[in-house]
């Protein structure tokens, strides 16, 4: 049994670490083709992430994809498909951000109703796809593409000024007016580095959270086992359906946390300039983490790192569009080492299988021989 584990073990780590290093390998020689050195970019990356400033951007953002991470993995275990976790954030978010500016609440209240708030938006915009898939048998990959575009139109129409939008004195940007200093979330200062988000520690927790209940309760289990087979669950009394829309609906309400940590942290608005895209660098770094909370975390900080440490390599004359390449690659490369692991941990299964039914016919022969 232990040699097993350790087996499985070892075959769970290869697949993200072949991914990383075929992803390198392919960006150092994007880099040779291109005119530049293949190695001096990820000094330089390295080097940058030696600044106070930069590293404190890096766990921000850390926490940001890993709420994204982990709103998209609670559908990935249920074996859904969740690609509107970002228009599901930025609703979220901005109808957040408009509540949060229109009431005056002591502290830890307007705090409260304005996550609330969030994950209910975002509860709610998931479930339609929940639905949708559960009463008419849509599916989520198709009802969650349209339902980005749509909330994108419904922030550009909600943010207008005839309706929740403030327009500043000289500016051309609009914003939902600023949250009262009892709604913003105290974070950690770093000095001279700024402020680490507070709400970057709850996103962590969360991950606790996630595999607390994924992993150690009969929720978890049942979601679990409908994902894998949903057939299999309803013979055991699951009801696969409400299962689904379930999913759905807590990927949706963690999909609306994740704007939070800017939000309550920095812009304490939400404005034109609000982070867009964020929900499918969760698919990435889920699928880089196999949705497994420790892994997604790493998968979040190198993500964090690759984009946060190249964004002054053009001052070096290189392109600091050299980590999206190499997101891009990774991304890539994760299907293809999963599969190609995959299959050589069939293999292995297969051999050990028949080098034990082996030893047991030799055992047999022995015996009968005796």
């Amino acid at each position: 049994m232990k040699k097993f584990d350790r087996d499985r073990l070892l075959l769970g780590v290869a697949g993200p670490a072949l991914a990383l290093v075929v992803a390198f390998l392919l960006t150092a020689v994007v880099l040779l083709l291109s005119g530049n050195s293949p190695f001096e970019p990820f000094r330089l990356m390295f080097e940058n992430a030696q600044y106070v400033d930069v590293q404190v951007l890096i766990v921000n953002q850390t926490g940001t994809y890993y709420l994204a991470a982990l709103a998209v993995a609670v559908g990935f275990r249920m074996n859904l498909f969740n690609i509107g976790v970002d228009g599901q954030y930025r609703l979220a978010a901005m109808i957040a951000a408009v509540v949060g500016a229109s009431v005056s609440l002591p502290g830890p209240l307007h705090i409260l109703l304005i996550l609330v708030t969030a994950m209910a938006v975002g509860a709610f915009w998931s479930g339609i796809a929940g639905l949708l898939k559960t009463l008419r048998g849509v599916s989520e990959v198709v009802s969650t593409i349209m339902l980005n575009a749509i909330a994108t139109s419904l922030i550009a129409w909600l943010i207008l000024t005839d309706n929740f939008g403030v327009q500043p004195t000289g500016s051309n940007d609009l914003n939902t007016g600023e949250i009262a200093s009892s709604g913003w979330f105290p974070g950690l200062d770093a000095g001279d580095g700024g402020t680490i988000y507070g709400f970057t520690f709850v996103a962590f927790a969360l991950g606790v959270v996630y595999w607390f209940t994924l992993g150690r309760t009969r929720f978890g289990f049942d979601l679990r086992a409908t994902g894998a087979s949903e057939s299999a669950a309803r013979a055991s009394g699951v009801d696969a359906k409400r299962m689904v829309l379930t999913a759905m609906l807590i990927s949706g309400a963690v999909a609306g946390l994740v704007g939070m940590p800017i939000l309550l942290g920095q812009s304490h608005t939400y404005n034109l300039s609000f982070p867009a895209g964020v929900g499918f660098m969760g698919i990435t770094v889920a699928l880089l983490g196999r949705n497994n909370p420790v892994g997604m975390f790493f998968a979040a900080l190198l993500m964090s790192f690759l984009e946060k440490t190249s964004a002054s390599l053009d001052q070096y004359g290189y392109p600091q569009e050299i980590a999206m390449i190499m997101q891009g690659l990774i991304v890539i490369s994760v299907v293809v080492s999963y599969e190609l692991v995959r299959q050589y941990g069939l293999r292995r299964q297969q051999q050990k299988v028949g080098e034990e039914l082996a030893a047991q016919a030799r055992e047999n022969r022995e015996g009968a021989a005796a």
